[in-house]
């Protein structure tokens, strides 16, 4: 007997997904027919047949002839079903939870669990993206970032590494070819519309055990945020004092925005 996971997870029993899709395979059949099509015992076949009946998942047409109802109905249903449950579920919690609470922050570990993480609070960015990546994180998350920008959120983008400027509030971190020694790995910093921070280091030769800390605290938040900004004037006096060069009207510019980003 097939397990049928994806029916279990939607609240089906065992028996009652095989039942189910032995039906959908072949019907309509008695309960003898149906025990050998779905490798259920006889003497429990009946039990499952009147379980599905009463959630409405089958009928008994005539003559104890059995039939399912139909896929694409069934479905409906369930999203439906699903979808109530979802909804009263979030009208509890939001009920049920704490005022002021504490907001924690979470450790993920794992280099996709974390750059899966990383595009899903991209796509969620209405305002504001202020990123601090190296290149191969660049290769994963440049593409979500350029759509971001595309619908209008703003790019602050720190570039740990020799990454093609494509937003308009960009630099490149003057250490960054030293960096990685200097603090073991790759960083990674995301910060969305002062919401939601993800940050931390992947160690190099350990990146997939590496603690990457997500959370929504806004104390931390801040001072991540902040550290990003003053990337942005590292990059500008590194080039003034320890270059002697003067800022291009377009690094001006930058510095201008960033300086106005409280």
């Amino acid at each position: 007997m097939e397990s049928f996971s994806n029916l279990k997870d939607l609240g089906f029993s065992q028996y009652e997904a095989a039942c189910y899709m032995a039906l959908v395979s072949h019907h309509p059949v008695n309960g003898s027919q149906l025990s050998k099509q779905s490798g259920i015992a006889r003497s429990r076949i009946y039990d499952v047949l009147r379980s599905l009946i009463s959630k409405g998942y089958v009928m008994n047409i005539n003559a104890g002839q059995y039939a399912p109802l139909p896929p694409d109905e069934l479905i409906r249903q369930l999203k439906k079903k699903f979808n109530t449950s979802i909804k009263a579920f979030e009208e509890q919690i939001a009920k049920a939870c704490q005022k002021n609470a504490v907001e924690y922050v979470w450790t993920l570990t794992g280099y996709d669990a974390v750059m899966e993480k990383a595009m899903e609070m991209i796509k969620e960015a209405k305002q504001e993206i202020y990123v601090r990546l190296f290149p191969e994180a660049d290769l994963h998350l440049g593409r979500y970032l350029t759509d971001a920008d595309k619908r209008g959120v703003n790019i602050r983008y720190i570039a740990m590494g020799r990454i093609e400027k494509k937003f308009d509030v960009q630099v490149m971190h003057p250490d960054c070819d030293q960096l990685q020694q200097t603090i073991g790995g790759r960083s990674i910093d995301v910060i969305i519309d002062k919401k939601q921070a993800l940050v931390g280091i992947f160690e190099t030769g350990n990146e997939d055990q590496s603690p990457i800390n997500w959370t929504k605290n806004q104390w931390v938040i801040l001072a991540n945020r902040d550290s990003l900004r003053h990337d942005f004037y590292h990059s500008f006096l590194e080039k003034m004092i320890d270059r002697h060069q003067e800022l291009t009207h377009d690094e001006q510019r930058i510095y201008e925005i960033i300086k106005s980003d409280n």
